[in-house]
């Protein structure tokens, strides 16, 4: 049961992107519960040159078999040409959250 929940990460611009886009996540039952990090300094490579951003972190906890629904949400709200998409399973924890969280991800 418990390899079925992960914790979907992506990040965004600013706090309002990451509340709009964890807000919409939850209202299509996409998620249980997204929690918004930040800021936090990304440096990364991109068009060939190294950038030192400031991003807020969207970490969304869902089902597995939402994870292919919920990409391609993040990929038509997101402001980013190339969001990050990151899915990492849920190895435990409360039997209790996790059970809600699927009833959360459900209609």
């Amino acid at each position: 049961m418990l390899a079925d929940h992960v914790i979907v990460a992506t990040t965004t611009a600013s706090e309002q992107a990451a509340q709009v886009l964890g807000a919409g996540v939850i209202e299509a039952r996409l998620g249980a519960c997204a929690q918004i990090v930040g800021p936090i300094t990304s440096v990364f490579r991109w068009n060939g040159e190294v950038q030192t951003e400031q991003e807020w972190r969207l970490e969304i906890k869902t089902t597995a078999d939402r994870v292919t629904a919920l990409t391609a949400h993040i990929k038509v709200n997101h402001g980013y040409d190339l969001p990050e998409v990151i899915a990492t399973p849920i190895t435990g924890g409360s039997a209790e959250y996790l059970s809600w969280l699927v009833a959360e991800t459900r209609g």
